[in-house]
């Protein structure tokens, strides 16, 4: 695959290093070298605690799943400078845009706290805080992610428990859809030592319908999050050796349910955009299945949702007459000013509080726009599209079918974050913020993983049998992350 992917081994040092080896292309149910635990936990508890509960003094940024993904940014950092491990050879573009990401956001807070910007007030200078503690929480889940994950078997390890999260997330919406009851709030208060800082919307009214949120914030987060997951929740099910296959399934169906019942325009596109991307990257039998089942899907949920068809159909005819939509279009002259105003660097990070709910902006592009100037717009489309358009070129060249299918997949997820953050402002939303970054890391593991596979005899991997990539390096050192 020599110029079609150009993708760089992680290495320990050259006389660590072996020749890349393929065993049997199985997906093991059980092996060592896993991903981290507490990386595990992190992609379980995204979903498990609530973003609403935060410790006492540390506002927006105390929540267990941001603390702990900053923890493992640490770790990275402090194994990195002991010397315990080499992270330069573990390229992918995933992690291109996370440096241009982090590099334009610092640009724009040096410009925020010296007064080049103006507005900076001890609450703005607050949001710019937490936007740079969110990017170094991002920054260890796509490091450490990308770096762990090195065999198929590994990357099915996470996606388990970022679907089991995904699952609970599900049901709290079942719950909250179906008997009014609003579970986190049990999980809230189970939480000693833990305030409750608001912003969470579990009931929405919409139409014949009130919409639900799940474990997410806002029903409009958990329709995007449901709809990045749908496709690994697929993925998992075709190739996922462990388990029953009902029991898997029936995550999937609860993915599609939870997007229903949020009723909302960012996920329909979300479906649309994840079945496309992952459509040509399915087994071929797969993709007949999907046919045939994907009505009855439908036909169910019509059943079991009253009043679904018109508010789903109400909602994506709306015109400009719908509030949410005028509400948007009516921003535009306001960001245009702002942005002219300050073009470069914006206004700082976190530098734009909207007094009421009429100037929320719902696009991430111009929130950034507004926020990081043109430097920091680039880097967040190159944040949300680049990693999901990688993901695409390594599912074409992948030889083996499961990690052609996982790429698409990862593919499918990434650019359904970057196709629906033009409909919310996204890393404005706790739990979209953490999820991202775990499918940017999966799709670096993955982009290794393809250039580790074409290294091996080019028979490897094409009997279309389950997969399992050994990855070039050993195992790492106790004293790694």
């Amino acid at each position: 695959m020599p110029g079609t992917v150009g993708i760089e081994e992680g290495r320990f040092g050259a006389s660590q290093r072996r020749t890349p080896a393929l065993t049997d292309f199985e997906i093991s149910q059980a092996r060592k070298g896993h991903p981290p635990l507490i990386l595990r936990i992190v992609a379980f508890g995204i979903f498990f605690f609530p973003s609403s509960m935060v410790l006492g003094g540390l506002g927006a940024a105390g929540t267990v799943p941001l603390l702990l993904s900053a923890g493992l940014f640490v770790l990275w950092a402090v194994s990195s400078l002991l010397g315990l491990h080499d992270p330069v050879g573990f390229r992918h573009p995933g992690r291109l845009a996370l440096v241009a990401l982090i590099v334009a956001s610092c640009l724009s807070y040096i410009g925020l706290v010296s007064g080049w910007t103006g507005g900076s007030t001890p609450v703005v200078r607050a949001s710019a805080d937490r936007w740079l503690i969110l990017l170094a929480a991002s920054a260890g889940l796509v490091l450490v992610t990308a770096e762990r994950v090195r065999t198929i078997t590994d990357a099915l390890v996470l996606v388990r428990a970022l679907l089991a999260g995904g699952v609970f997330c599900c049901l709290v919406a079942v719950a909250q859809f179906y008997f009014r009851v609003n579970p986190m709030e049990w999980v809230q208060s189970a939480m000693p030592g833990f305030t409750y800082n608001g912003g969470d919307t579990a009931f929405q009214a919409r139409g014949a319908l009130v919409r639900v949120s799940g474990s997410t914030f806002h029903s409009i987060e958990l329709a995007v999050v449901a709809a990045m997951l749908l496709p690994l929740s697929i993925w998992r099910g075709l190739y996922d050796p462990a388990g029953r296959k009902w029991v898997h399934w029936l995550g999937t169906a609860l993915l599609v349910f939870a997007v229903a019942s949020t009723v909302s325009r960012s996920g329909v596109l979300g479906l649309a955009v994840g079945t496309l991307t992952l459509l040509p990257f399915l087994p071929r039998g797969a993709r007949r299945w999907l046919g045939m089942v994907f009505p009855v899907v439908l036909a169910a949920l019509f059943l079991t949702v009253p009043g679904l068809v018109s508010t789903i159909s109400a909602s994506v005819t709306a015109d400009e007459s719908d509030p949410s939509i005028s509400n948007r279009t009516n921003n535009y002259p306001r960001v245009a000013a702002m942005f002219e105003e300050r073009p470069i660097f914006g206004t700082g990070p976190g530098n734009y509080i909207p007094q009421n709910a009429v100037f929320i902006l719902d696009n991430q592009y111009l929130n950034t726009a507004v926020t990081l100037g043109i430097v920091g717009l680039l880097a967040v489309v190159l944040y949300l599209l680049l990693p999901g358009l990688a993901a695409v070129q390594a599912a074409r060249v992948a030889r083996s079918e499961s990690l052609k299918c996982l790429a698409g997949a990862i593919a499918a997820a990434g650019m359904v974050a970057g196709v629906c953050s033009l409909g919310f402002d996204s890393l404005s939303f706790p739990v979209f913020a953490l999820v991202y970054p775990l499918v940017v890391g999966l799709g670096g593991a993955v982009w290794i993983l393809v250039k580790r596979e074409s290294k091996l005899p080019a028979t490897a991997g094409r009997s279309g049998s389950q997969t399992d990539v050994s990855p070039t390096d050993p195992t790492p050192r106790n004293g790694d992350y």
